[in-house]
């Protein structure tokens, strides 16, 4: 039976992937759940992003002060959200808003029989109403996710100029140097953005794919409803932590020094 899950479960990731290249492409739907997915999670993802970058710098700081190096406080921030923290805090604060509201979206439909309407219409339900999402969370996760970096460095640079006393462009130098930039410009190839690009894509598929999932398989009414609510962001959760350590391991084996 877990099985069998597991297959209907990669059986629609499979799907809804092989419908973005196929026609008729709903770009009115994919434009709506871009909005859903990115634009309205915008808030939820500048406040966590902004104060774990202050806390972590403040955290860092007592540490790095015993070794005399809290002017690496820029470089340790950045590297930690750009890589890790970022990505990952931007997927559960994601798979808590978006995937628990396309799981009640869906799972609403499939208790209220709209989904069958759409069968008997000759309209596929995950052409319709999962690619959408899926594309959607593949495109938007990425982009929440450099703002979360990018809000938690500015964060970090907060607590080092006000608490720690580090002058802000040393905190920018350090910047710039761990993701591999000579002021504003390239010197190599950015290999923590390479890192901290890749998880966030797959975090946005597997939070879509994971809220359709339960969705359409909710029974039991509107208290089913609330079961694939909650079973979609405790999966998702579990599962961007677990292949969050997997990607890591990959990721830090291709990109080694």
């Amino acid at each position: 039976m877990k099985l069998r899950k597991v297959q209907d479960y990669f059986s629609l990731a499979g799907r809804a992937l092989a419908f973005i290249f196929a026609r008729p492409f709903y770009m009115q739907d994919l434009i709506q759940q871009m909005d859903e997915i990115g634009v309205k999670s915008l808030g939820i993802v500048l406040l966590t992003g902004f104060f774990t970058g202050m806390v972590l710098a403040l955290q860092s700081s007592v540490s790095l002060a015993r070794f005399g190096a809290t002017m690496y406080i820029g470089s340790l921030v950045s590297a930690s959200m750009i890589r890790e923290l970022g990505p990952v805090l931007a997927g559960l604060m994601v798979a808590g808003r978006v995937g628990s509201g396309i799981a009640a979206q869906l799972g609403s439909m499939r208790v209220t029989e709209q989904i069958d309407a759409l069968n008997t219409l000759g309209t596929d339900p995950i052409k319709k109403l999962v690619t959408p999402r899926v594309l959607a969370a593949l495109i938007m996760l990425p982009v929440l996710t450099v703002i979360n970096d990018f809000v938690g460095i500015l964060g970090g640079n907060v607590i080092s100029t006000v608490m720690v006393g580090i002058p802000s462009g040393l905190y920018w130098r350090t910047v710039w140097d761990q993701i591999g930039t000579d002021g504003f410009a390239l010197r190599v190839i950015p290999t923590d953005f390479i890192q901290g690009i890749t998880k966030p894509f797959v975090f946005g598929g597997i939070i879509a794919i994971t809220g359709c999932y339960f969705g359409l398989n909710t029974t039991g009414g509107t208290e089913g409803v609330g079961q694939s609510t909650t079973r979609t962001v405790v999966m998702s959760s579990i599962l961007i932590l677990v292949v969050d350590y997997f990607l890591s391991q990959i990721l830090l084996s291709v990109f080694a020094p």
